[in-house]
């Protein structure tokens, strides 16, 4: 496994190398409408991008060896589950705080927060003291929520209310972001193996590392956003600059008070009024209903596999940071794939693309449910099945993403995305308590089939997920929202 993951690697360097060339070539008129040359937007945008690629390397650090440091510290599946599952009710309870915090302390002041939380869940790292890493899974997930939510916020409010950027130049900040995102979680796999293993630091080295990132982002936060804002400051939130000065303040006597009583009801008000239009556009629309239920049930089956896929191949020996470097390859393929697939020459539609997606992730999970066999593991078959499934995400994310901008309008995103992810939070809560009870005192990687039963649990879910799809391709046969501009064929998605 050890060959087996370097050649991996290579093969997937060169084919992302290959599409990449490919996309160019094929599109180059594509590449550059989309490419926006108003000065005051590009330093803008450079600005957001500074900040949230920081954090999301900070996030990627801690996906190689997660699992890993956790039997390091010889912790059985079944308490790791748990501690897996602390972390995804952690998410679905700091959901409605990540909600509320930006609209009480501000969407700046929120990011700091992260940056503060997710360098003390890396810092729990360091014990084995199982209700210290409790404690940092919890961490974890307020710093998932508000990594999610917070920053896109910060960067639309910004956009859309204070630049008065046109709003279809949105999407370009965050397709940048998406491809820098492929690349940095490539490069975190390959930086945590050379700290973790080729250095001999070990498991937690990873997660120490993201604590540099994170003071980093913090320290851009801190300032060149404060500054940002200050150049802005008519701006504001909501009409005042509740990000404003971070040490102190500037008033004083009953006003204060006063002032200080009236923001904290707005921001209530707001964070109320959000919540519920965000629950009756889910509601009224059913094509944002049968998203979101797509998204719930694929994304939820990912949680999974996140937790599954280090017992599966660990015990074969092959290096975690380059297994998982092929992984977040496998990932940039599809979406550089997506590129292709919806240029001008091919045209197909983000919703066929969806549909494959689904369906590849199915035939993944069928895979697994045989090459995990209990006394009969394939760990390379194992191998190509979970490459398979990152394909199939680098196909879905960006296929979704484009549904989701043309059925859910943009002042409400925030709020309906956390809709969607409640029922995700607690399908993949659900899924990891049913594998705690299968493999408690078994192990399921080698020695009980919790984890085959599991794959084959997902592979049903893949199936739930596709009749979702079809519904949408029912509902939307006629609709011009859901088809890319440009593209031919009356009657289809």
């Amino acid at each position: 496994m050890f060959v087996t993951a370097y050649l991996a690697l290579v093969v997937l360097a060169g084919l992302c190398i290959g599409l990449e060339v490919a996309s160019r070539r094929l599109s180059p008129q594509q590449a550059s409408a989309t490419t926006v040359a108003n000065p005051a937007f590009c330093r803008f945008q450079a600005l957001f991008l500074r900040g949230y690629l920081l954090a999301l390397w900070a996030d990627w650090l801690h996906g190689p060896y997660l699992y890993k440091l956790y039997r390091h510290y010889n912790f059985l599946e079944s308490q790791i589950a748990i501690l897996y599952v602390c972390g995804l009710a952690s998410c679905v309870l700091f959901a409605p705080v990540a909600g509320w915090l930006p609209q009480a302390l501000g969407r700046r002041r929120t990011c700091l927060i992260f940056c503060l939380a997710y360098s003390a869940c890396c810092i729990t790292k360091l014990s084995r003291d199982y209700f210290v890493l409790i404690l940092g899974r919890v961490l974890g997930g307020l710093s998932t929520s508000l990594l999610t939510t917070t920053f896109e916020s910060w960067y639309v409010h910004r956009h859309v209310e204070v630049h008065d950027f046109p709003k279809e130049w949105i999407p370009v900040t965050f397709g940048k972001a998406a491809n820098w995102n492929h690349g940095l979680a490539v490069g975190a796999g390959l930086v945590a193996n050379l700290f973790a293993e080729w250095l001999g630091l070990g498991p937690v080295a990873p997660f120490l590392l993201a604590i540099p990132a994170l003071a980093g982002c913090g320290w851009v936060v801190l300032t060149d956003w404060g500054q940002e804002e200050k150049l802005e400051g008519a701006g504001g939130e909501g009409g005042r600059d509740r990000n404003g000065p971070l040490l102190g303040g500037g008033h004083s006597g009953s006003g204060s008070s006063s002032s200080s009583t009236v923001g904290r009801l707005s921001a209530r008000a707001r964070f109320w009024r959000g919540v519920l239009e965000g629950l009756r556009c889910l509601l009224s629309d059913r094509r944002v209903l049968l998203l979101g239920g797509v998204q719930a049930l694929f994304e939820s089956v990912l949680y999974i596999f996140v937790f599954l896929w280090t017992p599966v191949l660990d015990p074969h020996g092959p290096p975690l940071g380059i297994v998982f470097s092929c992984l977040m390859a496998a990932s940039l393929a599809g979406s550089i794939l997506f590129q292709l697939a919806t240029s001008a020459r091919y045209r197909l539609q983000p919703a066929h693309l969806l549909c494959l997606a689904v369906l590849m992730a199915f035939f993944s999970f069928f895979m697994l449910t045989f090459s995990t066999a209990p006394g009969q593991p394939r760990p390379r078959e194992s191998l190509l099945a979970f490459l398979l499934l990152e394909l199939a995400c680098g196909l879905y994310f960006p296929a979704v993403s484009f549904l989701q901008g043309r059925v859910v309008p943009v002042e409400l995103r925030t709020w309906v995305l956390a809709w969607f992810r409640l029922p995700l939070h607690l399908l993949a809560c659900l899924g990891l308590l049913a594998l705690h009870g299968e493999v408690s005192g078994t192990g399921a990687g080698e020695a009980g089939g919790g984890t085959r039963h599991m794959f084959a649990g997902c592979a049903g879910m893949m199936l739930a997920a596709l009749l979702a799809v079809v519904s949408l391709f029912t509902i939307g046969r006629n609709d011009a929202e859901l088809r890319l501009e440009g593209t031919r064929g009356e009657g289809e998605i």
